[in-house]
């Protein structure tokens, strides 16, 4: 076993190999690692927070951290602590991955406007043989979806522009507004390209 105090850099290192299960970015750089320390030469704690509190991939991201950082020669015990205090938000990424994920102002290939584009559903809500709901375009294409997607789509009344709904679940998830922002026009733009979502 190697006597050297395992640095700070070497664990960054190992934890730049980690992806975000959800997004194309190592963790490091999308801005979830808050702290590394070494403690004893070769122990090394960890603090690091989640994109979102109810992220499904909670205990996977931290067994990659742990698998990462374990290969380090000589590195001793692994604590990884979750913290929420800063919450994260997409301005703790490194601006180049940010940019290069078009993050900021998030860019639909449908054009519509912010401001006055006022989303109305289309298609229709179908129970499946195994009792999961989806939704059925006018095409009669089928759609796989989950109840957070379906309760989004049913706000889609042609009342609201995209920042009012972004405002309001906003406020519903208690969440950044720029992070619900990418998410609420990532889900228009799949509403859309399903023909689930009338274009502007």
């Amino acid at each position: 076993m190697s006597t050297e105090r395992i640095t700070e850099a070497e664990v960054y290192s190992a934890l730049r190999k980690c992806m975000d299960p959800e997004i194309p970015v190592n963790i490091v750089d999308l801005g979830l690692v808050y702290d590394v320390r070494v403690k004893d030469k070769r122990n090394v704690d960890i603090a690091m927070t989640m994109t979102t509190r109810g992220c499904p991939l909670h205990d996977t991201l931290i067994n990659d951290v742990k698998r990462y950082v374990s290969k380090i020669n000589g590195v001793g015990n692994i604590d990884v602590q979750i913290v929420w205090d800063p919450p994260w938000s997409i301005e703790k990424m490194n601006p180049m991955a940010r940019e290069k994920l078009g993050f900021g102002k998030p860019k639909l290939r449908f054009q519509v406007d912010y401001e006055k584009y006022q989303p109305v559903k289309i298609g229709k809500l179908i129970k499946q043989e195994d009792g999961s709901l989806g939704l059925l375009n006018e095409r009669e294409q089928g759609f796989m979806v989950n109840q957070a997607i379906i309760d989004f789509w049913q706000t889609c009344d042609g009342k609201k522009t995209i920042n009012e709904l972004t405002d309001q679940f906003s406020s519903k998830l208690s969440l950044p507004r720029e992070q619900v922002e990418q998410e609420v026009v990532q889900l228009v733009q799949q509403l859309l390209e399903g023909g689930l979502l009338k274009p502007s």
